[in-house]
């Protein structure tokens, strides 16, 4: 395979991968809007619930249920080691990639990191005192996306949305459009499992409503400007030059075999990068798992310590409790990814 097939190939790969996850991010963006508050009014559990409550916050795939989580903690309604508890089920942006590149696997992943947060963030509050922390921020709400709720269905615009749709309507119909036919024709995901396609089918038919239903505001202000212009752009310059290092160095460099006799040397690699407060670096982990080269424990590893951009709030508020909860996913994640190694996980 020359260099010019391995470009190819990568760059149609990720132009499809980077399809998938605008169209999860399409939904994922209309549902928080439609549920504005839900959140917000859930976290007065306190306990176990309130455990459960900041995993299923981290779980849902981006940055948004970690932002609620910190805004949580900074009223004091969820602990410190609530915090900790979303914080590392969280996987930011990555959760997109993920479930594009590998539904099954991923939804492993996610219920791994949502019950390894919930026994992290229980242990957290059992052994640290947070009240230097909670004097160092003040009680106050964080920015987080403060969206108006959405008239879906306009019956009074409806018909003029469909006569006379705008540019950018059009651009993201086509686009879904194409990445619909193409999976029911076996084009794309062809090889999957009967659900997986029957999940991917229904979530670009949805994204089909939502795409000709919602007005044009909302379609501007959060699909367009927010999701497709923002998003997407960086999330195919992070994975299609990936994607080409990672075909070039196993065409032409023994680069499997170099990385399985270092595993441990990657897993402080994995680990360190997880502090990065940033959605991107952490997909080159994401790419070596899709492709085989590294095993579970090191994604796992990864996934436990990074948070996309889920701290940046924080870290504006307080630095020792930005510091103090990278470190407890530091531990956590030489913990989980140590012994997955040791049980070649």
């Amino acid at each position: 395979m020359n260099i010019i097939h391995i470009i190819k190939h990568s760059l149609a790969h990720a132009i499809v991968i980077t399809g998938f996850i605008f169209v999860m991010m399409l939904v994922i963006e209309y549902l928080n809007i439609q549920t504005k508050g839900i959140w917000q009014k859930a976290g007065s559990r306190q306990g176990w619930k309130s455990y459960v409550l900041a995993a299923v916050l981290g779980a849902v795939p981006g940055c948004l249920g970690a932002y609620v989580a910190v805004t949580l903690f900074s009223h004091r309604m969820i602990s410190f080691g609530a915090l900790v508890t979303a914080m590392i089920a969280t996987s930011g942006d990555e959760a997109f990639f993920m479930l594009a590149m590998f539904p099954k696997t991923a939804f492993l992943i996610f219920l791994i990191l949502f019950i390894v947060g919930i026994i992290a963030g229980y242990l957290t509050d059992k052994l640290y005192s947070a009240k230097s922390v909670l004097k160092d921020i003040e009680k106050h709400e964080f920015p987080i996306h403060e969206q108006e709720k959405c008239n879906c269905i306009p019956k009074d615009s409806l018909l003029k949305y469909l006569k006379k749709p705008s540019f950018p309507r059009i651009i993201m119909l086509i686009l879904v459009l194409i990445l619909l036919l193409s999976i029911i024709l076996g084009v794309v995901a062809g090889e999957e499992e009967t659900w997986i396609k029957g999940t991917l089918i229904l979530t670009m038919s949805f994204s089909l409503f939502v795409l000709i239903t919602v007005p044009d505001h909302f379609l501007k202000e959060h699909l367009w400007d927010h999701v497709f212009k923002k998003h997407i752009p960086k999330i195919f310059m992070w994975t299609a030059p990936t994607l080409v290092l990672i075909g070039t160095l196993k065409e032409y460099i023994d680069f499997k075999s170099y990385i399985s006799d270092n595993m441990f040397v990657l897993l402080i690699v994995a680990v360190l990068i997880g502090i990065i407060p940033e959605s991107g670096p952490h997909y080159v982990f994401i790419a070596l798992f899709a492709n085989g080269t590294i095993p579970l424990s090191i994604l796992l590893a990864n996934s436990i310590t990074q948070d996309g951009h889920g701290m940046l709030p924080l870290l504006a508020e307080s630095k020792k409790s930005f510091f103090i909860i990278k470190f407890i996913n530091i531990i956590v994640g030489f913990i989980i990814g140590g012994a997955g190694l040791i049980l070649n996980v």
